[in-house]
């Protein structure tokens, strides 16, 4: 009798439950993805390769879900997590690059179905009040993948989490924004040993210069540009 075949498993096999026990684990210093995890609002949504257009438009559908479903309810704490089974064997500079090859591929879907830019932030990635918009809504990313400097940002495959950036302007009318800014700093020293030298707040530098985790330069230019919006299409 020949032995029963073996099916060969995924990459994709077992990556959403790892990387909700990455952001469970005790020494993760995020305490605001600890609080989307902890009430159910942490979204994740699998992918093919970050260095790979493939699974964009499922993205970007995804996307405009998630930015609908915030608007319906806005509140802190919520996130869209895209985990990516492949491509994370470079370094910070591979991944770098391929982020902004999916974000710039994902603004331009936003753009051809002629959604407007959020106006609460701007479109220039060198302008200190820059944010992404999809949908309408500004975000903020987090990259982490498995080559990243910082503890923080190392996960075993590539990752981009999406944050509305509403939540965090709501957090500072609220009062809760410093203090948890400062709980996530301090956490982060105790994993790393030091602090991250990229933070900073929003307004006083482009945030685009934080989202792959790799530390840049002064004379770092993003390579990401907004391209005109198109007026809304009517099967849109």
């Amino acid at each position: 009798m020949q032995p029963e075949a073996t099916l060969a498993r995924s990459p994709a096999d077992g990556l959403e439950q790892r990387f909700r026990a990455f952001v469970r684990e005790r020494a993760f210093p995020c305490v605001g993805a600890k609080s989307a995890l902890g009430r159910g609002a942490l979204r994740v949504l699998l992918a093919r390769d970050i260095a790979s257009a493939w699974d964009d438009l499922r993205i970007y559908a995804a996307l405009r879900d998630f930015a609908n479903v915030y608007r319906a309810a806005p509140a802190p704490f919520q996130s869209l997590a895209v985990i990516f089974a492949e491509g994370g064997a470079g370094d910070e500079v591979d991944f770098e690059r391929n982020l902004w090859a999916r974000l710039q591929s994902l603004s331009d879907k936003d753009g051809w179905l002629g959604q407007p830019y959020d106006p609460r932030v701007s479109s220039d990635a060198d302008d200190p009040h820059f944010s992404l918009s999809f949908g309408g809504e500004a975000f903020f990313v987090v990259g982490l993948h498995p080559a990243a400097s910082r503890p923080a940002r190392r996960f075993e495959a590539p990752v981009l989490v999406f944050n509305p950036h509403d939540q965090f302007e709501r957090l500072r009318q609220d009062g809760r924004y410093e203090p948890l800014r400062a709980s996530i700093v301090a956490r982060d020293v105790a994993l790393a040993g030091a602090p991250n030298p990229m933070i900073a707040r929003f307004g006083e530098s482009s945030e685009a210069r934080q989202y792959s985790g790799r530390q840049v330069g002064p004379d770092w230019r993003c390579p990401f540009h907004v391209k005109p919006r198109t007026p809304p299409h009517d099967d849109d």
